[in-house]
């Protein structure tokens, strides 16, 4: 998963040798998930066919206000388009084109769109080394940051001239590389680390057998991906769970017992700066467990259970600087018993579940949740999707960070 998943990417195509690598760009940019569209100026059908782009993109390819085979057709609106996006890519951008956005020089759907665009705007220059190094266009480089645009540097090597040096459009691969890069250092939680458990631990019986329960990962697996959404580094010590998750700002460390999950946590808690343990860890485990597997001969057995060591409170007692929220599910005086919790275990804010909503608990997509910080202050959450909690959980955490 890339933090371009869901984005809204507009692309702008101006008239470059450069332009047949966009194709290459869609690619990567629909692999990782966003949405893209595209305008085109007219010279630059010269070097790549809107048919192709259309095709990789899924969308309709523009290049002029209204479609002249089509009387009727209604006015591709240039307004629509800069507040549809979540950032603009100009890429190739010739010297012509920096000259007319750095003078606002609106002779077409591209420029009208990007006098338009509210969102973020990163351009990727391409021309000769020559008109690299020319006064001009030095110029308008500098009015274009000076502006807020983001510039992705030129690459050196071969150029269409035969000349070799500065000038040619950054590799599309680097181009998307640069703005996953420059999209994280802008999130909240960039250049933090976020720790987080998820799943149930199976507590051994025998070599076959364990005591476990419901609990599906899905809550702490949207917690990780939402908090890498937020631009942080994520460790997520799972138990036994079918959840997956794709992405470099994820680590994945599997566990199986409470003691592995404790012995994980206790590893990256001191280089953490938030702990979120949402993870069903067994209260108890087997005192005995055998080696073999346990024959069935009598009606009954019986097991000698002993306390598991509490993550939660060993944490609450060591932390330092960190954030530590913990997950409360209960099923009577809820509101007492999770502030009893957060109190004992020391924590900054406590996720209250209760088994009494429908739609919340385990196995299912949806959760309900009220929120309490250490100042007691008391937020109630209606029903929402998992990925949606976890935004609200991780808005609460940056509250408590920021205070």
């Amino acid at each position: 998963m890339s933090i371009l998943s869901g984005k809204n990417v507009l692309l702008g195509i101006t008239a470059g040798i450069a332009a047949y690598k966009t194709a290459s760009l869609v690619r990567l940019f629909i692999k990782a998930g966003a949405n893209v569209k595209i305008v085109m100026t007219p010279a630059s059908k010269d070097f790549i066919t809107p048919l192709t782009l259309s095709t990789l993109s899924k969308n309709p390819v523009l290049s002029s206000f209204t479609n002249d085979d089509d009387e009727n057709d209604t006015w591709n609106n240039h307004v629509e388009l800069g507040l549809w996006a979540d950032f603009f890519l100009i890429a190739p951008a010739t010297a012509n084109t920096l000259s007319k956005m750095a003078t606002g020089n609106s002779d077409n759907l591209l420029m009208a769109t990007y006098l338009s665009a509210k969102c973020p705007v990163y351009f990727a220059p391409a021309m000769d080394l020559d008109m690299y190094k020319h006064e001009s266009t030095k110029n308008s480089l500098k009015a274009l940051e000076s502006f807020g645009n983001i510039m992705i540097p030129a690459e050196s090597g071969e150029l269409a001239s035969g000349l070799v040096g500065e000038g040619r459009m950054a590799e599309p691969e680097n181009i998307v590389t640069f703005i996953e890069n420059h999209i994280v250092k802008e999130l909240p939680l960039y250049n933090r680390k976020v720790l987080i458990t998820a799943g149930p631990t199976y507590e051994a019986i025998d070599p076959v057998r364990f005591i476990g329960n419901h609990s599906s990962g899905k809550m702490g697996f949207e917690l990780a991906k939402a908090a890498a959404n937020f631009g942080a580094e994520v460790i997520l010590v799972s138990g036994p769970t079918h959840q997956q998750v794709k992405t470099d700002r994820i680590t994945v460390i599997p566990v199986v017992s409470a003691n592995d999950m404790y012995n994980a946590v206790h590893d990256h808690f001191e280089n953490s700066d938030v702990a979120i343990l949402s993870a069903a860890v067994a209260d108890y485990k087997p005192k005995y467990v055998a080696d073999k597997k346990i024959k069935k001969k009598d009606t009954t057995l019986s097991l000698e259970l002993e306390k598991t060591k509490d993550i939660l409170a060993s944490l609450g007692q060591i932390k330092e600087q960190q954030i530590l929220v913990g997950f409360a599910l209960e099923t009577n005086d809820e509101i007492e018993n999770a502030i009893k919790k957060l109190k004992n275990k020391n924590l900054d804010l406590i996720v209250l579940n209760s088994l009494q909503d429908k739609g919340a608990g385990f196995g299912v997509n949806t959760n309900k949740v009220t929120l309490i910080n250490n100042k007691e202050d008391i937020t109630n959450y209606d029903l929402k999707s998992k990925a949606e909690v976890a935004k609200d959980i991780l808005s609460e955490i940056l509250k408590l960070i920021n205070a």
